[in-house]
């Protein structure tokens, strides 16, 4: 009997140091990859502000191969398993009377900030290669973005 309460003590001592050392580890290192998320809700906006171009508004070649970048963007950032689960329509609200060049420059002021958060992400080696078709894909977006606006601006 006293063989059971002392291997029963020591399981839970065991369990307790290992559940509460987990904890005060897991604690000490911060979100699941904010740039990430931070690129990810930055690249839904730059989206909508392409893809929602008012009432009298049609999307242009340029404009549509922008969000396809974008959206391959997207897509490798959740192919390296960051994902917040959001859909692509859930961002802030976009203003219906916002000029169409200046859904195009806030367009790339976000490309610009998923670019910089990206960047600066944490060096994961096995989501490198993601990460760098990502950059390629928001770089390809903002100059799309700013053929859109040139053509717009003439």
């Amino acid at each position: 009997m006293r063989f059971f309460k002392s291997l029963i003590v020591a399981l839970l001592v065991f369990f307790a140091a290992n559940l509460f050392g987990g904890r005060a580890q897991a604690q000490q290192v911060p979100g699941p990859h904010p740039a990430y998320l931070h690129a990810l809700s930055d690249l839904r906006l730059a989206r909508a502000y392409l893809d929602q171009l008012g009432p009298n508004g049609r999307v242009d070649d340029r404009e549509a191969r922008a969000i396809e970048q974008i959206d391959a963007a997207i897509g490798e950032i959740k192919r390296a398993s960051i994902d917040d689960g959001k859909d692509l329509r859930d961002h802030q609200p976009i203003d219906a009377h916002l000029a169409r060049t200046d859904r195009f420059h806030n367009a790339e002021r976000l490309l610009g900030k998923a670019h910089n958060d990206l960047s600066r992400a944490e060096d994961v080696p096995s989501s490198r290669g993601l990460r760098d078709r990502a950059l390629d894909h928001i770089d390809r977006a903002w100059h799309n973005t700013q053929e859109a606006l040139n053509s717009a601006l003439q």
